[in-house]
């Protein structure tokens, strides 16, 4: 039966080779879109799953009340996890974890003359006894156990020693440290949420921020492994108000440690009401319904197709009927031959899959590929195609089986209502969904516009960072005289951070007539001379920090919100004590947002470090002459700061990468938006109506409709 099938389906398609080409090339379109999808869905949710402790892994996150109010993070106390070992005994391991360098900056690595880019991140000690990064040198319980360390990855050790075996023990200068290798670990894979290329030793953190001893800061991520037998419940049930050993309880706030599977975080790091809701998963969600939609387009242009051929195979089923074929039998004819085209479309989408992948991974930055070694794929790949050719060809089959052969015999052959009905809303239904991916694409865009045109309360354009390392740390007053005489820059100033990415927080900030039950976060950051003027912030009240007024060196600036919170009404002059620096408000800033677009305006500090280590300058340069201020700035850095590779970003590129995934959601909408309005358009595209023949009146039940192709028949058999 099998090569019946096959036979037929040959002839078929030798006898209506463009039905048949459009035919497959519609399903090939759709099959291929899908696979494409479900391999970055599958891709997606596999991220941080394949580490060997990942059922013992979480992460710690804090919730906040204060205000009647509920917020939760990731950033947490820097002493966090060191304690959390010591006095949880069903904390098996712990780490702490923060960039190594400002966000949206690189570490310089220089070994001899060789120096060159990276990234990395400070780490605890058991960070390679909790995750599962293979060590090519060095073991997990030593390769950070001591300040002064360094394990790097399977590439650095190439480039700069030439083998992870020549590199342990060797040394290299990381910005302005000298550190030593302790261990040579393989390249991180795409599939891991934790990208880097060297880690230092957690101590040297502690070291270099004495901030971290004050329990009321925040900023570093808290990495725990339970016990194997550890129920998470009750751990998180333990530390739940662990913090409040080691810093006194507020009336009126209170914070809580709460744990988050590790391996679920990528997917499930959006916050509502203190809790885990959403976040990426939500696109999984939605490109998993977009993979089914599409193929479902692709499906019912095959029905479409399919039932417009009826007036071809009209004789055909009514001579088969009258020798005695049964239904069921024509039924598995027509299934069956779906099934044939479906595979021919399967062969072509995988192997245009393939063709596209590299293409599709550039688009996506992942590292995809066809898993044709998981012998999960290859049983799916039945499943799909059984769904598919039984979706694609149920309706035709059925509807083409009812047919009365004495009707189609004596070429009277009428459609009903009902059939007609069934065919336009079968063509009804495929506009509509196509309509609808186009409508969700056309949304999706209108969201990044409003991202890119609102006022976000600086001027992103003609704005840029230049991460403060090597001899720029000393040199940064020489740099920027020099610089603001330069034509082409307006001004340049400094700040700890970046204008979009203000993550630390501190709990630490009194004021006179403070109620003692009121606690609530304040973002701070630190910032240098024309801060305000470089930005172009607006100031409501007061003025920017300045050269002319010596005392500025411990004044403040707070944004609106801020003011709200303390309640002050004249700001102004008013005494701020934050930690150990007291000193009093200068200007009040209207609110810009300083991270991304989904979180509110955090209350914000500001204070003056001139002599701050590290950070971001900030150049504004003047409008048509960006090009001739890079080139001098570069020209200057090489000359002051030889050692190190001579690196920009320009402001809107350090803001739009807090919206790289939605960038990537709108990408993908588009494309695949696109394709799959080409399979309405390739059905509709093979028919035309047709005009009645002399003297022959329209069916009151529908509309003559004649396939394209030289051997059509009349409407004279098929009128519907």
């Amino acid at each position: 039966m099998f090569f019946n099938y096959f036979r037929t389906v040959l002839r078929s398609f030798r006898r209506h080779t463009a039905f048949s080409v459009i035919n497959v090339f519609g399903l090939t379109l759709g099959l291929t879109c899908s696979l494409l999808i479900l391999l970055w869905v599958s891709d997606e949710r596999s991220v941080d799953h394949w580490h060997a402790h990942s059922k013992q892994l979480f992460q710690v996150y804090e919730r906040n009340y204060y205000d009647g109010k509920v917020g939760a993070g990731y950033a947490t106390q820097g002493l966090l996890a060191g304690e959390l070992k010591r006095v949880v005994p069903e904390i098996q391991y712990t780490s702490g974890m923060e960039e190594a360098a400002p966000p949206g900056a690189s570490n310089t690595i220089t070994v001899g003359e060789k120096p060159g880019k990276a990234n990395g991140f400070y780490a605890g000690d058991d960070f390679f006894r909790m995750f599962s990064f293979p060590l090519l040198q060095g073991t997990p319980a030593t390769a950070l156990d001591r300040p002064g360390l360094v394990a790097i990855s399977h590439s650095l050790a190439n480039r700069y020693f030439g083998s992870p075996q020549r590199a342990i023990g060797q040394s290299l200068l990381l910005d302005t440290s000298n550190l030593q290798v302790s261990a040579v670990f393989e390249d991180v894979p795409g599939r891991s949420s934790l990208q880097f290329d060297f880690l230092r030793s957690w101590a040297d953190f502690i070291r270099q921020n004495n901030w971290v001893n004050n329990w009321g800061n925040t900023d570093p991520r808290t990495y725990v492994m339970l016990q194997p037998n550890a129920d998470p419940a009750k751990v998180e049930a333990r530390i739940k108000d662990l913090i409040y050993r080691y810093r006194a309880k507020n009336p009126s706030s209170h914070d809580e440690l709460a744990l988050q599977s590790f391996p679920e975080k990528y997917l499930h790091s959006s916050f509502k009401n203190g809790y885990i809701d959403g976040g990426r998963i939500e696109y999984v969600h939605i490109f998993t319904i977009v993979a089914i939609l599409i193929l479902l387009i692709a499906c019912i242009n095959f029905m479409n197709l399919a039932t417009a051929q009826a007036s071809r195979r009209a004789k055909e089923i009514g001579v088969r009927k009258v020798i005695g074929a049964a239904r069921i039998s024509l039924i598995s004819q027509f299934i069956g031959e779906a099934f044939m085209l479906t595979l021919f479309s399967m062969a072509a989408a995988l192997l245009l899959s393939a063709l596209l992948l590299p293409a599709f991974s550039e688009l996506t930055e992942k590292q995809l590929s066809l898993p044709v070694a998981q012998p999960l794929f290859w049983a799916g790949l039945p499943g799909l195609l059984v769904v598919t050719g039984f979706i694609a060809g149920s309706y035709p089959a059925f509807f083409l089986s009812s047919l009365d052969p004495v009707k189609v015999l004596k070429g009277g052959l009428k459609f009903s209502w009902k059939d007609v009905l069934a065919r336009q809303g079968l063509v009804v239904f495929q506009f509509s969904l196509t309509i609808l991916l186009i409508v969700g694409m056309i949304v999706i865009y209108r969201q990044l516009d409003y991202i890119q045109t609102t006022n976000i309360g600086y001027d992103r354009e003609n704005l840029v960072y230049i991460p403060i390392e090597g001899e720029l740390i000393k040199k940064y007053s020489l740099f920027k005289e020099e610089a603001q005489q330069m034509p082409g820059i307006l001004s340049v100033s400094k700040m700890r951070n970046s204008p979009t990415m203000i993550s630390h927080h501190t709990g630490t900030i009194s004021w006179p007539g403070k109620d003692p039950n009121q606690s609530f976060p304040f973002a701070d950051g630190i910032v240098g001379y024309d801060f305000v003027r470089t930005l172009r912030l607006q100031l409501k009240e007061g003025r920017d920090f300045s050269r002319d007024y010596p005392t500025d060196s411990i004044g403040f600036l707070l944004n609106e919100t801020a003011v709200e919170k303390i309640g002050l009404k004249n700001p102004i002059g008013q005494t701020i004590v934050w930690g150990n620096h007291s000193g009093k408000v200068i200007g009040v800033l209207k609110d810009f947002h300083f991270s991304s677009l989904h979180s509110s305006i955090d209350p914000l500090i500001m204070r003056l470090d001139e002599n701050w280590g590290w950070g971001t300058i900030l150049i504004r340069t003047q409008a048509g002459r960006t090009r001739e201020a890079i080139e001098g700035i570069e020209k200057l850095a090489k000359a002051l700061n030889p050692q190190v590779p001579f690196t920009f970003q320009f402001s809107d590129e350090d803001f739009n990468k807090q919206y790289k995934s939605e960038q990537l959601v709108s990408r993908l909408a588009s494309y695949f938006a696109f394709l799959a309005s080409l399979s309405p358009v390739s059905g509709c595209s093979a028919w035309q109506p047709s005009p009645l023949p002399n003297g022959q009146k329209r069916s009151v039940s529908g509309r003559c409709w004649a396939p394209l192709y030289p051997a059509s028949p009349s409407c004279s058999p098929t009128t519907f």
